[in-house]
């Protein structure tokens, strides 16, 4: 387990507002609230004095404060603003993130021993921020970036080894997962310290993935270090430009061109990208240097994006004092991705990324259809059931993927349903095998699943030798079985009723099977891999 890194991290409280006064003139004194999908992201302190909340209805916040003034929640203008607050914090230390528009982070040791101590250095980045800029803002520190970003909203400095004891006693809520904190709420786990007092196991059992790293989180353990490992320099992807750039829409072009290559180049290594470093050099030798990081994993679009909003805030210049306009074009792009994940789902589909590929793969397989029948082209759709046959069903190209059995709450709905690993190899038909006890008798198994002996060798007919690699008549020791397991289907209709044994079969050479016993015959269902 990595060392949790000593973390400054500088919070801009009510970035959005203050966004929206610093690049459309909206005066964040008064009464003010930024909007995303008709709920309320960010409000002034003004708009809070008069009962406005996060989370509120248009309708609710405006009846609230009949003088409220709403603006539309735009990101990019959240990454321009905060441009000029990026630049002064790196005046002061170095090694800066972006974690999102309006808050950054870096380590602590290297300003607080520069500038002597942590309490000293907050003060002084605190100050430079509000004399560059004309903005508020607030430093917290602490073990981690989780932990800094809510000492941040109290303005703490919580002492090495603390930050346990500072988490304790923070509600559920901070996680900043509103599904997983009411779930939690609901179970009487109120604080941080109740959750992070559960089992690591018993967490991942029961909220997955994603709560396992809010478990995580909330012991004090960041979900991953600040300073993450720096790839190989092969992932990095340069765009020398023929003219110099000065123009944001131009720029932006080049960005999604130079995104779209990274991501290629990042998913051929089945890698994602975590922090991103993007690099600009201007006519006149100017170098410009970024570095975003993001909680999830970067998509072509997202990396897009934030390659335009940084773009947008150098060649716009910033307000309020803050750095200016480069001296020339931009004549070379370079994105550095600081920060990646290996994860064996981010490999690329069966058609590479969505988009012109598949839509060229939609249409090949379609003209397949066209001259061969619609049967001719078919994929698998997993459902419910109780044997490997009955879980998957092939489906005609372009038909609804819908399956035939619920597959939802497979334990109760689906009793005796085989347990996985799934077999690798599922044959539409099964086929007869002899299995062998050691006198060599036939081995049975009566209708109370008694059997006659312990399974000792298996044989095969010619049309399954070629699948089991068994020869004919001789046969091959088996040398381990589970079994058996009873399956009594539609007993209540009798031409449809079915009643068989599964067993699952082992055998010398390393092939794992699954037989089944069905009116005095063993059948071969599947091959495990």
């Amino acid at each position: 387990m990595s060392a949790v890194v000593r973390t400054l991290l500088l919070w801009c409280p009510d970035w959005p507002v203050l966004a929206a006064e610093i690049i459309d003139g909206v005066p964040a004194t008064g009464p003010v609230a930024v909007l995303h999908a008709n709920r309320v992201l960010a409000c002034s302190e003004q708009a809070r004095a008069e009962g406005v909340r996060r989370g509120l209805r248009r309708r609710e916040a405006q009846g609230r404060c009949p003088g409220l003034t709403v603006v539309d929640h735009d990101p990019g203008r959240d990454a321009r603003a905060f441009e000029p607050v990026v630049a002064a914090v790196e005046e002061v230390a170095a090694g800066v993130e972006v974690i999102r528009p309006g808050a950054c982070a870096l380590p602590a040791r290297g300003p607080s021993r520069y500038l002597g101590g942590e309490e000293a250095a907050a003060e002084r980045i605190v100050e430079h921020v509000a004399q560059s800029c004309a903005v508020e803002s607030q430093v917290g520190i602490a073990d981690g970036v989780f932990a800094a970003g809510l000492a941040a909203r109290q303005g703490r400095i919580v002492p090495p080894g603390g930050t346990p004891e500072f988490l304790s006693t923070q509600p559920v809520e901070a996680l900043g997962r509103p599904p997983l904190a009411d779930l939690l709420r609901r179970l009487g786990v109120r604080t941080l310290g109740d959750f992070a007092a559960l089992s690591a196991g018993d967490v991942l059992a029961r909220f997955g993935f994603d709560g396992a790293l809010a478990h995580r989180m909330a012991a004090g353990r960041d979900d991953r270090p600040l300073a993450v490992r720096r790839p190989p320099a092969d992932l990095t992807v340069t765009a020398d430009l023929d003219e110099p750039i000065e123009r944001v829409d131009v720029a932006a072009f080049a960005a999604r061109t130079l995104a779209e290559r990274l991501h290629e180049r990042l998913a051929g290594h089945g890698l994602a990208c975590t922090r991103l470093g993007i690099e600009a050099v201007t006519a006149h030798g100017q170098e410009l240097h970024r570095v975003w990081r993001h909680d999830g994993l970067l998509s072509a679009a997202a990396i897009a994006d934030r390659v335009r909003w940084q773009l947008d805030g150098w060649l716009t210049g910033a307000r309020r004092g803050g750095p200016a306009r480069p001296t020339a074009g931009i004549i070379r792009l370079r994105l550095v991705p600081d920060g990646v994940l290996a994860q064996a789902g981010l490999q690329p589909g069966l058609w590479g990324e969505t988009g012109e590929e598949r839509e060229r793969a939609h249409r090949a397989l379609t003209r397949v259809q066209g001259l061969l029948g619609p049967e001719a082209v078919v994929t698998a759709v997993l459902g419910g059931g109780r044997s490997p046959t009955d879980q998957v069903r092939l489906v005609p190209w372009g038909d609804e993927r819908a399956p035939t059995r619920p597959a939802a709450a497979p334990l109760p709905s689906w009793p005796g349903r085989l347990p996985p690993p799934s077999p690798a190899v599922v044959l539409p038909t099964a086929l007869a095998v002899h299995v062998w006890d050691a006198a060599g008798e036939p081995v049975t198994v009566s209708a109370r699943l008694a059997m006659s002996a312990p399974p000792a060798r298996l044989s095969t007919d010619a049309t399954v030798e070629a699948l089991v690699r068994v020869g004919v008549g001789r046969g091959v020791e088996i040398v381990g079985w589970a079994g058996p397991w009873p399956v009594d289907e539609r007993w209540w209709a009798p031409t449809e009723a079915r009643r068989r044994a599964r067993f699952q079969v082992c055998l010398a050479d390393g092939t794992a099977l699954l037989l089944a016993v069905e009116h005095g015959r063993w059948l071969l269902e599947a091959i495990y891999d």
